[in-house]
């Protein structure tokens, strides 16, 4: 359930996006529970770990945008 508007909260993927010294990175595919009624994301424990992994592995090897697939990622 939406912890802002109660909704039900549904399977979806979506884009993560963090921007770090002026340079982002943009992580598709993020698993993810979407609320079907205003659309709020939420993340597991494990998908925010492996958030976090996947941004702390590119962030030494920036370029102004960087493009990572969530799903082709290395765990």
């Amino acid at each position: 359930m939406c912890v802002f508007c109660k909704g039900d909260l549904k399977p979806s993927t979506t884009t993560y996006t963090v921007n770090i010294n002026d340079n982002i990175i943009i992580i598709k595919n993020v698993p993810c529970e979407e609320c079907q009624q205003c659309g709020e994301q939420y993340f597991s424990t494990e998908v925010i770990k492996r958030l976090e992994k996947l941004v702390n592995q590119v962030k030494n090897t920036l370029s102004e945008v960087t493009i990572v697939d969530y799903n082709k990622q290395v765990a």
